[in-house]
């Protein structure tokens, strides 16, 4: 008995210093996933000019980019449940690679539109990683405790990558003379490193054998997704009053009609329904779509308020590098936020500091309306939803990998991402709005102070309903298993 024991430990010290290990590759990543968020957007005057464009023009790659991530993930989460989450990783990482050296070539607005949409491949990063690991932990018995830590671990690499490429990025630029083409190769080189990183350093996963592609059901998924999507971009675009805007999101809408009755009838669907309806399963797909509304949509609007003149009665004044220290600063409070979490979940439960990272989110964008004249009551109440921003990012994929059955790892934590997108182009399609309705006062350039106020109320109510929604999660969910008596 004695030797049996032993034999387990062993075992399950060589599975935990392989997972530790696992972590530290995948740390390299997300370093990398967060240079790529960063790098690009203090140099888009720079590449606004070399490629002989409009300022505005820029949004059409954001916007497809985003769209090509909504696209793509769920088809690539489920491959990975397939065939391993490893080979997918790589896949994505390789394709991720060729369009970010095609970004650093590219002299016109149609080439770089399609490398920059291309690239956003690397969304799908962050599931594949939490699949991996929370496939690892399945053998120590603590995958779900284990893998909410390592998703925090790897959202502090996120953050701190996207810090050093909005900080690195200018300096390149400065440093290569100001030449586009070269400053735009050091992300690419990043990537190319981080592909051999995971060929070498990450062990793959154990798939389920004798699963099938859905290839109907992710059709149907995709064209509600695209015609959702691309009505709110349009929507941002193009206004409110345009009728068509409303057609194409309501036919997307409506797509979801045939999706759902035949994804019942499928044995092995694109989406198994019935495990999203799970009471631990559904609270945290709205939630990572009504945590998108802040976490992707609210940024621009914060930082353009900061920038705005207080001539007009309202606004910070604040300079681009001030304004830059104030979004590092908020960087690091997410940095903060990911670190507390699985601590904090040993303390309570999963379930009560999900409630309270959301609270969190929902009483620092609410804060914004009675105090926001002074920098250093913006800087607080971007710190407080920080916090809980941080804590669900790495949270709620955990989550969703705790909640689903063996085999749909990869496909439930994807789906907070898709969820999150459809929540963040939804946001950016309102805000654009309701930050033109009005004139400012004094400067013609500035949104109205009734538009900020709006931006802020729909991010704080809607992190409230979130957390209002968590209530729902069973008490002891997303927490690891008890051990068996002997």
């Amino acid at each position: 008995m004695t030797s049996e024991k032993t034999s387990a430990q062993r075992r399950a010290a060589v599975v935990i210093g392989t997972t530790a290990g696992l972590i530290g590759w995948l740390a390299l990543v997300e370093l990398t996933s967060g240079i790529l968020q960063g790098y690009y957007v203090p140099l888009i005057s720079d590449i606004v000019k070399h490629l002989g464009i409009h300022d505005a023009d820029y949004n059409w790659f954001e916007a497809a980019q985003l769209l090509v991530s909504a696209l793509v993930v769920p088809v690539l989460a489920k491959l990975g449940d397939m065939f391993g989450h490893k080979r997918i990783l790589l896949i994505a990482t390789a394709l991720t690679a060729l369009s970010t050296w095609w970004l650093a070539f590219a002299g016109d607005f149609t080439t770089y539109l399609l490398a920059f949409a291309l690239q956003g491949f690397y969304v799908v990063w962050l599931p594949l990683e939490v699949a991996l690991i929370f496939d690892r932990g399945r053998r120590t018995g603590t995958a779900a405790s284990g893998t909410r830590r390592a998703a925090g671990l790897l959202v502090v690499a996120l953050e701190a990558g996207a810090i050093v490429g909005a900080i690195g990025a200018g300096l390149l630029f400065e440093a290569l003379g100001g030449s586009v083409a070269l400053t735009l190769m050091v992300p690419a080189v990043a990537v190319t490193l981080v592909f051999f990183a995971i060929l070498f350093g990450v062990p793959e996963s154990e798939p389920v054998p004798g699963r099938s592609l859905d290839g109907v059901g992710f059709t149907l998924l995709a064209l509600g997704l695209l015609l959702i999507t691309s009505g709110l971009t349009f929507l941002r675009l193009n206004g409110v009053g345009t009728w068509w805007v409303w057609v194409l999101i309501a036919v997307g809408v409506l797509a979801f009609v045939p999706f759902g009755r035949w994804e019942l009838r499928q044995a092995d669907p694109a989406i198994d329904l019935r495990v999203l309806r799970r009471p631990t399963m559904w609270p945290v797909q709205l939630t990572a779509g009504l945590i998108g509304i802040s976490l992707l949509g609210a940024q621009a609007p914060l930082s353009t308020y900061a920038g705005t003149d207080p001539a007009n009665g309202y606004g910070l004044g604040l300079s681009a590098g001030q304004r830059s220290i104030l979004i590092g600063a908020y960087l690091i409070s997410m940095i903060v936020g990911a670190l507390l979490f699985p601590l904090v979940s040993s303390w309570l439960t999963p379930r009560v500091t999900l409630i309270g990272a959301a609270f969190l989110v929902a009483v620092g964008y609410l804060m914004f309306l009675p105090f926001h004249l002074e920098t250093w009551q913006v800087f607080t109440n971007m710190a407080i939803a920080g916090i809980g921003s941080g804590a669900l990012v790495g949270a709620l994929p955990a989550a969703a990998a705790a909640a689903a059955p063996r085999g749909q790892t990869g496909v439930a934590t994807a789906l907070t991402n898709t969820t999150k997108t459809i929540g963040g182009s939804f946001a950016s399609a309102v805000f654009g709005v309701v930050l033109l309705a009005g004139a400012a006062t004094v400067t013609a350039t500035a949104a109205s102070l009734v538009g900020y106020m709006l931006v802020w109320t729909i991010c704080g109510l809607g992190a409230l309903v979130a957390a209002v929604l968590l209530f729902f999660v069973p008490r002891l969910a997303f927490a690891d298993p008890e051990p068996a008596l002997e």
